[in-house]
């Protein structure tokens, strides 16, 4: 079961990222030009065979103008203005284990019209995401807002170390890394302005 689930998601990434390729006008080439991701890295997971981490997915994103949240939108559905928990999408990254829900209703592209997401995120103890080189994009800004555990965030040449409480705002392009440096899972919400 665990395996079909899996299989239909890669299928899901897949057909979203030829379809949002596509509306762009974007060769493979090109694509891989502008997010630094290779060619053939691209072209697996256009065509199913390989598993998109949350780095690698942030700089597909990037490069195609989106946030992870519009690129996982199933833009099918009638837009609405409530987002029940129950319908919120939710990935985990297979790198690093962490899970993330799109908490709210479809933004830009999606229906709505807003430009804003919020996204709740479960980073495991001792997890890591790094991004090698930029993010193309600096149209988009984010506050990471921590509730439970800390998160170390590399944002341009600064770290900074978050505990409970503590909110974070950066541009989406200059952020590095992040990890979990505690015993526990960090819970934390991260409201991202996608711009015009």
């Amino acid at each position: 079961m665990m395996e079909s689930i899996s299989e239909q998601f890669e299928k899901t990434v897949a057909e979203r990222l030829k379809l949002l390729r596509a509306e762009r006008g974007l060769t493979l080439d090109a694509l891989a030009d502008l997010s630094g991701v290779s060619r053939a890295m691209i072209s697996r997971v256009e065509r199913a065979e390989a598993s998109p981490t949350a780095a690698l997915l942030a700089r597909l994103c990037s490069a195609l103008g989106v946030s992870l949240s519009v690129f996982f939108d199933n833009q099918v559905k009638q837009a609405s203005p409530l987002a029940r928990r129950a319908d919120q999408p939710l990935w985990r990254d297979p790198d690093s284990g962490y899970l993330r829900r799109a908490v709210s209703p479809p933004g830009i592209g999606g229906g709505t019209g807003s430009t804003v997401d919020i996204i709740e995120v479960e980073f495991p103890a001792g997890a890591e995401v790094r991004f090698p080189g930029k993010l193309s994009s600096r149209s988009q800004t984010q506050h990471i807002w921590v509730f439970e555990g800390e998160i170390v965030m590399t944002v341009g040449e600064e770290v900074h170390h978050l505990s409970a409480g503590d909110c974070l705002f950066m541009h989406v392009a200059d952020v590095h890394g992040y990890r979990n440096p505690g015993a526990v899972a960090a819970r934390y919400a991260v409201v991202v302005n996608l711009g015009s």
